[in-house]
């Protein structure tokens, strides 16, 4: 299987990449790993709503582009399906039978994601109704895939 996680903006602080890079490492051994960053779009303090919405949707074209055709596309929204981490196994497993074999995740900028990208979901999935810093979700999102692959296997990771 092949999972590639899209992401908006560049990750500044080491402990954020050393997160990542640590479960890089670990899902080596469960799936083709890619990790995409686009560039983000600086907001102005103050900014009006159509401002951010140009914002969101040149994010959003940038997005796109890094999605191949033939990818199932899960986009990280708020208004998306809340699962438990074997919920989230499970439906993996289920894309998995259906004949997935490419998983792409995506996570939006500051602003959240454009309607375009929203449109081309084939999934929608909410972590909380909480807001994270988009940085720490990328570190959220692989280990969470990390532990769907550890309970797939039936390995005490979970507990």
């Amino acid at each position: 299987m092949r999972i590639t996680v899209i992401g908006v903006g560049k990750i500044k602080e080491r402990y954020f990449t050393d997160a990542i890079a640590e479960y890089e490492k670990r899902l080596q051994r469960f799936c083709k790993l890619s990790v995409i960053e686009v560039a983000d779009e600086k907001t102005p303090e103050g900014a009006s709503e159509e401002l951010r919405e140009q914002i969101r949707k040149k994010e959003g074209e940038r997005i796109l582009q890094k999605i191949p055709g033939n990818a199932y596309m899960v986009a990280l929204a708020i208004e998306g399906k809340m699962l438990d981490s074997v919920e989230l196994s499970k439906q993996m497993e289920k894309w998995n039978v259906e004949g997935v074999s490419h998983i792409v995740f995506v996570i939006g900028g500051s602003l959240g994601l454009s309607k375009e990208v929203l449109s081309r979901a084939d999934w929608k999935l909410s972590f909380s109704k909480m807001t994270f810093p988009h940085q720490l979700m990328r570190v959220i999102l692989l280990e969470q895939v990390y532990r769907c692959f550890m309970i797939r296997s039936g390995a005490p990771y979970h507990k």
